[in-house]
């Protein structure tokens, strides 16, 4: 009898245990839910809202030229408003209703900042700024006073942040006016743009294909017309590679030369591959004036952390010829041809105009990408960030990212023993999400993250280049593959990880013969990954093709220069 009571107290117990956790998840689905809805409804009310005041502000002034207004570059526009031909007025209301009409499209915006209505009141004050009366979109992990900054994960939903970051911050004193924020993926770390919040991003060229991320909402606003200058943030490509899938121009400064202050994470102390926040527009020039208006005295007085370095506009001028270095691949991640074809027809320019190119590889890019980079950013074995997933759905585009994180570290170290022979690369990158096992070992991650620096910037010296031209993902994949091809970052994390300034120019766009020879390209492993790139890939005739100009940690102007060298030769071909 006492045997029968405890086996059947300890059924009940288990039953009941059951379902306590099965009523605490439901009800944490629930409030995440609840979360979601808020959410939206304060994005869809904000939308309204807009669109109310744009049509109230059209009746009052029908003779306003938006499509005029819209054809202006910055340089024009801020002229314009500078000289008084054009007001902040015309011009906010002006893109405000052409980022309605390419929300609707490409659901690339979170929410409308609609104090950006009540700032033309006072914008006036800040008449001199350098963007004065220019309306600004910013990445929706940008800290905008009384408004969430989520990163995509439910969460942090419902957490409104009590002040602007230094950037808002110093973009107002300059002038400029926040007005929207835009899509990112779920927890930042993927270079799709899709979370369960907002939704999916998808291309302004082509809606069967992402926008890239993570400041996707970025790369499709700008690229769709509906912002003229956006911040975005990038961690192992999140501006490059949506510039270089919408076809915009993109810039990653050297990490610290721009306050992160406010700028919010998926989580926080992770240094070995660094993030920054940086322009996005539609031109070189664009980055280089918000690059110039945001290093002023007011920023390195609100965080005295960066180092006051006013923007060098002598060097952006110079018209020097320079040593260029050049790689149309990387040796790990075999590119697209229209990348390479990219790189090549770039090089040749280059060469024309008078400056010299000079072949370079980077170094050891099949140990340090597992080892360095992923190990690197994923030190704790995806911990943290699996974490800020709790009690909220999973993006579909993620999930498969996800449960990778997940595995037990002996079921990875199996695995990736048992795949070694004929997948070395997926291999070694499997062994890498175990992260580092001690403190001991991490510090050991961190000196050897500091001598693949030094490592290369003696292997750059010894090539004696300026600057370095190379390829940059794309084109602009199908849905729902960024999260299963992790490699395709080398040719943007290496930048990341070695803190050197890098920036993305559209140059072409790809053609029928790309496509075709895309069909017999099989990848330097022929493993599961280069078969994933070549579907991804396929179908971009006519997407936008870039390259990447780098340069040495703290020489940004000379990579803006260089860039821009590459957009006007690129302008002159065409005529």
């Amino acid at each position: 009898m006492d045997n029968w009571t405890a086996a059947l107290l300890t059924g009940v117990a288990c039953i009941v245990g059951y379902l306590v956790v099965r009523v605490k998840r439901i009800s944490s689905l629930r409030q995440a839910e609840e979360k979601i809805k808020r959410a939206r409804n304060r994005r869809d009310e904000s939308l309204q809202r807009a669109e109310q005041a744009v049509l109230r502000y059209k009746e009052s002034h029908p003779t306003t030229d938006s499509a005029f207004i819209l054809t202006l570059s910055l340089s024009e526009l801020t002229q314009q408003l500078k000289d008084g031909s054009l007001s902040p007025e015309d011009v906010l209301y002006s893109y405000m209703e052409k980022t309605l009409a390419v929300n609707k499209k490409l659901n690339c915006c979170t929410e409308v900042l609609l104090e950006s209505l009540d700032q033309l009141k006072t914008v006036g004050s800040n008449k001199d700024g350098l963007l004065y009366g220019v309306p600004v979109s910013i990445k929706e992990n940008l800290a905008f006073k009384d408004h969430d900054c989520s990163c995509g994960v439910v969460i942090n939903l419902d957490q409104p942040v009590e002040k602007d970051s230094v950037l808002v911050e110093v973009l107002k004193k300059q002038g400029a006016i926040p007005f929207v924020k835009t899509n990112l993926p779920q927890a930042l770390l993927s270079y799709n743009c899709s979370n369960p919040i907002y939704g999916q991003t998808v291309n302004p060229h082509n809606p069967q294909k992402t926008s890239g991320g993570s400041s996707g909402g970025e790369g499709a606003l700008i690229g769709g017309g509906g912002s003229l200058l956006g911040i975005g943030t990038d961690l192992g490509g999140s501006i490059r590679i949506p510039a270089s899938f919408s076809g915009i121009c993109g810039f990653k400064p050297t990490a610290r030369r721009l306050s992160s202050q406010g700028v919010c994470p998926i989580y926080r102390g992770q240094k070995s591959v660094l993030s920054s926040p940086g322009p996005m527009a539609r031109d070189v020039d664009s980055l280089a004036l918000c690059m110039q208006a945001l290093l002023c005295d007011h920023m390195f007085s609100l965080d005295p952390t960066v180092p006051p370095l006013p923007f060098n506009m002598e060097i952006y001028r110079s018209s020097r010829p320079l040593r260029i270095g050049y790689l149309e691949n990387d040796g790990y991640m075999q590119p697209s041809p229209s990348m390479a074809r990219g790189v090549r027809e770039v090089k040749a320019l280059l060469e024309q105009a008078g400056h010299t190119l000079v072949p370079y590889h980077p170094l050891k890019m099949d140990e340090i990408f597992p080892e360095l980079m992923i190990k690197g950013f994923l030190a704790d074995g995806g911990t943290s960030l699996l974490q800020k997933l709790k009690g909220g759905p999973e993006d579909p585009c993620l999930k498969g990212q996800f449960h990778r994180y997940r595995l037990p570290k002996w079921y990875k170290t199996i695995r990736s023993f048992l795949l070694k022979p004929k997948s070395p690369r997926i291999s070694a990158n499997i062994r890498a999400l175990c992260g580092v096992r001690s403190v001991p070992d991490l510090w050991k991650q961190h000196a050897a993250v500091e001598d693949y620096i030094h490592e290369t910037i003696a292997h750059w010296r010894s090539c004696n280049i300026d600057v370095l031209l190379c390829p940059v993902i794309g084109p602009a994949y199908n849905l729902f593959y960024c999260s299963k091809i992790p490699t395709a970052l080398s040719y943007t994390i290496v930048y990341n990880l070695l803190n050197f300034p890098a920036g993305v120019v559209t140059v072409s766009t790809v053609t029928t013969k790309d496509e075709e020879e895309l069909k017999h390209c099989n990848g330097y492993y022929q493993d599961m990954w280069d078969k994933l790139f070549k579907e991804a890939v396929t179908g971009g005739e006519g997407l936008p093709v870039a390259v990447q100009c780098v340069a040495l940690p703290w020489q940004d102007e000379l990579c803006l220069r260089f860039m821009k060298e590459v957009e006007q030769l690129v302008k002159q071909s065409k005529k």
